[in-house]
């Protein structure tokens, strides 16, 4: 017994170290990086996260040779890791490998606990199934959890691009000055914004570099807030008045999907009250009578 909770424990230390590796984050975008060179340009690059060593990848490189992977599949899982926050090229060999890792992990903990005598082949496939599948199940809650963050943090930051366009700054300046300010409460947007204005600063038109922001994220309202800056600079209009719009416009859609969750409280809760609820009220109501009842036809009958 004591041997199983050991290995249970050394495979969880396993995925676990292995997911917070994957939590630690490079720098995106180097070559972006060596073209600024002004000091308030250096604030900017401190706030990305500097790159992890290589050992892990060169620890874990020949298992991801292992899964095999077509241009097409690579592309789409490198488009998933950026979205998920995690732009080098390692993730992508750190998301083979555990692949291969994680479906060996489980295998061993079923042996090590002796789960598969049960059944053998059906516990080793169940294992091997969800240690494939783990990984993308996690990225893909990875790409939710940051896609959340981006929405709560979008209106804020148009608050302080508002202050900051209003105050005289350009909107490229106004673009890193949020992303300073909004470094530690809001990670995500400020990450984004970063990248928007190194883009910038390495020659990429501003029009270019915002829609490659919503592709990039993949969110909806970021998208919609590319589309207005685009529109704003084609026609000339007020920058300062566009964003503060957007802003107030997905405060109150924010406000609706509040309140639309909250509307269908009352009927997500017909199910618990039904199959949990109920019953319990019906036991405790019904049962001293069904016991006098059943007294009652016991006297009879003796």
């Amino acid at each position: 017994m004591q041997l199983a909770i050991f290995a249970f424990l050394a495979a969880f230390l396993l995925m676990s170290s292995l997911g917070f590796l994957l939590f630690y984050r490079h720098t995106p975008l180097q070559r972006l990086s060596q073209v600024v060179s002004r000091a308030d340009d250096a604030n900017v690059l401190r706030s990305i996260t500097p790159p992890a060593g290589s050992r892990l990848e060169r620890l874990i490189k020949p298992f991801q040779k292992l899964v095999p992977r077509n241009p097409a599949d690579l592309s789409t899982v490198q488009k998933r890791l950026a979205r998920a926050g995690y732009r080098e090229e390692s993730y992508i060999n750190i998301f083979y490998s555990s692949k291969v890792l994680v479906p060996g992990a489980l295998c061993l903990v079923a042996t090590v606990t002796q789960i598969y005598a049960y059944s053998p082949l059906f516990v080793y496939a169940v294992a091997a199934g969800l240690g494939f599948l783990a990984p993308d199940f996690w990225l893909n809650n990875r790409i939710s959890a940051r896609k959340t963050q981006l929405r709560l943090g979008l209106p804020e930051a148009l608050d302080l691009m508002v202050i900051c366009v209003e105050a005289g700054l350009s909107v490229d300046k106004a673009t890193m000055r949020t992303a300073e300010e909004l470094r530690i409460s809001q990670p995500a947007i400020a990450e984004e914004l970063n990248l928007v204005y190194l883009e910038q600063r390495a020659g990429r038109p501003r029009a270019e570099a915002w829609r490659h922001l919503g592709e990039r994220t993949d969110v909806e309202s970021i998208r919609a807030l590319a589309a207005i800056l685009i529109q704003a600079e084609k026609f000339g209009t007020s920058v300062g008045k566009t964003l503060r719009s957007h802003s107030e416009a997905l405060r109150t859609q924010r406000r609706q999907d509040a309140e639309e969750k909250a509307a269908k409280t009352t009927v997500k809760l017909t199910f618990p009250l039904v199959l949990f609820i109920f019953p319990s009220l019906f036991v405790v109501t019904l049962a001293p009578s069904m016991i006098v009842m059943f007294e009652g036809f016991k006297e009879y009958l003796s």
